[in-house]
């Protein structure tokens, strides 16, 4: 899709971050545009910034873990822009916790986001983009899809997940000229790790220990909207952002039967200790 003027772009937790950004470097490149989050505030924020640059855009207060929240969302959708050809599934959560201590409803919340809510997008958005002719999706995957550090299982469970559902869904639409691309960002200066959900208080140091490593060392958002960007223009079908996340490929690679030991002794090493 070299083209992407005039095209309706969705973008699924666009509030801030690389959600957000993501809106405004599509808006530059001509997109009109749908863009959802639970935060209502961040979202009429976003609407005035891309009004104000004469971009096209409708904000929808969306749930992606609900079905009938995205449902309704995608008929919206195409009742207010007439179609739609991109869908960015770029909403997700995680929680700061051993496997064990998770409980079920933290496994269903992070599931619910990270990996239901992309499912929805495809689900009711996919007949939308082949009716158009031609479509693009990307989904979010992380660094976290391509290797497995500790107190991070169910993040990494749904990060793998949306790797290999990406993989198989672009091989399924190859004929429908619709393209599919998974996105795997490192360390990238967003809230994510900030706003991530507590099971226990041991870890709140930690978590605030490794916003800050993020904050410091981390990449913009803008750059890896950038990279969605050309990836859509170039149905690019896997993009790894930042040098940790192209280490973590190679190692993969290289040394599949090592890479889980030293990721251990890596994120160890590097992960400030919990008080």
């Amino acid at each position: 899709m070299r083209s992407l003027e005039g095209k309706v772009a969705v973008v699924t937790g666009a509030g801030t971050g690389i959600g957000r950004e993501t809106a405004m470097a599509l808006g530059r490149k001509g997109c009109r545009l749908a863009v959802c989050d639970i935060d209502t505030e961040a979202l009429e924020a976003l609407q005035r910034e891309l009004e104000s640059a004469g971009v096209e855009v409708s904000t929808h207060r969306v749930d992606v873990s609900s079905r009938e929240e995205m449902e309704a969302f995608a008929a919206n959708v195409v009742d207010m822009h007439g179609s739609a050809q991109i869908l960015i599934n770029n909403a997700g959560v995680t929680v700061y916790a051993t496997f064990e201590e998770h409980s079920i409803e933290d496994l269903e919340w992070i599931l619910g986001v990270n990996v239901w809510g992309i499912l929805h997008g495809c689900k009711f958005f996919l007949p939308h983009l082949k009716a158009a002719g031609e479509g693009h999706i990307v989904n979010l995957s992380s660094v976290f899809g391509i290797i497995a550090p500790p107190l991070q299982t169910s993040y990494v469970a749904s990060k793998f997940a949306v790797r290999g559902f990406s993989e198989s869904l672009r091989a399924e639409l190859a004929e429908y000229n619709v393209g599919v691309t998974s996105v795997h960002p490192g360390a990238i200066k967003t809230n994510i790790i900030q706003n991530a959900r507590l099971v226990t208080d041991t870890h709140a140091d930690l978590r605030h220990s490794t916003q800050r490593l993020f904050d410091r060392l981390g990449t913009t958002p803008d750059v890896v909207a950038a990279r969605v960007v050309k990836a859509i223009e170039y149905n690019s079908p896997r993009v790894l952002i930042t040098r940790e996340a192209r280490v973590a490929d190679a190692l993969k690679r290289l040394m599949p039967a090592t890479t889980d030991g030293i990721v251990a002794r890596v994120f160890k090493r590097v992960t400030p200790k919990s008080s």
